[in-house]
């Protein structure tokens, strides 16, 4: 028993040691995994919009050492240059290592998709008007006679297509229950196309005016 713990600090050291190496071994392994990464854009055109649905990331099979690997875990990026877009149309990008600008010693095997196609269009801007839904009921004998909406339109923009065929954006319904003559009533606004989006902040103020029970 006691020949166990003769020269105890040089045995943990020599174990020490052995896990050391183990552990680099482990983690100059070759390996290779699948990486998320998201899709990115550099120097898009200023005039231009993506009109095409857009992949939001790809996938990177890599190869390297299994430490590496770990490290690299949500810090990869697909960066595609749009430096040679100028005009409206269809375009094709293929993913490359430089891309992804993955340290070295890790291998680009293939990204899947390998490619990236995109439709571009002018941008475009239109003034649409806003419709006020209603909810709820209005109290007893209580009539609307008008509604001011301020803005009445707001301005949108996007790819020209999608902004051609917006329909007219709704508001938040107005809560009748709420309503009386000279109530005003902040309520935001929504469009149903995702492609366009509205230049200022997307909210009307609504006055009621109303008639009171007779």
């Amino acid at each position: 028993m006691r020949n166990i713990f003769r020269n105890l600090p040089e045995k943990a050291l020599a174990i020490g040691a052995a896990l050391a190496l183990w552990l680099n071994f482990a983690a100059q392994t070759d390996l290779a995994g699948m990486l998320a990464a998201p899709l990115q854009f550099r120097h898009y055109p200023g005039d231009l919009e993506i009109s095409s649905t857009v992949t939001e990331s790809i996938q990177a099979e890599v190869r390297g050492s299994a430490g590496q690997l770990r490290d690299l875990t949500g810090k990869v990026s697909a960066v595609i240059d749009l430096a040679s877009v100028t005009a409206p149309g269809e375009r094709t990008f293929t993913i490359h290592a430089r891309d992804l600008n993955l340290p070295s010693g890790i291998t680009l095997v293939r990204t899947v998709p390998a490619q990236v196609r995109l439709t571009f269009e002018k941008r475009a801007s239109r003034f649409l008007k806003v419709e006020i839904p209603f909810s709820g009921q209005l109290k007893p004998g209580v009539t609307i006679d008008r509604l001011d909406v301020e803005p009445p339109l707001l301005e949108i923009i996007g790819p020209e297509s999608k902004v051609n065929a917006a329909r007219n954006p709704m508001s938040d319904p107005l809560d009748l229950r709420a309503v009386e003559d000279g109530s005003e009533h902040r309520l935001a606004v929504y469009i149903a196309e995702p492609e366009v989006r509205f230049v200022a902040v997307p909210s009307v103020k609504v006055k009621v005016h109303a008639s009171p029970p007779r």
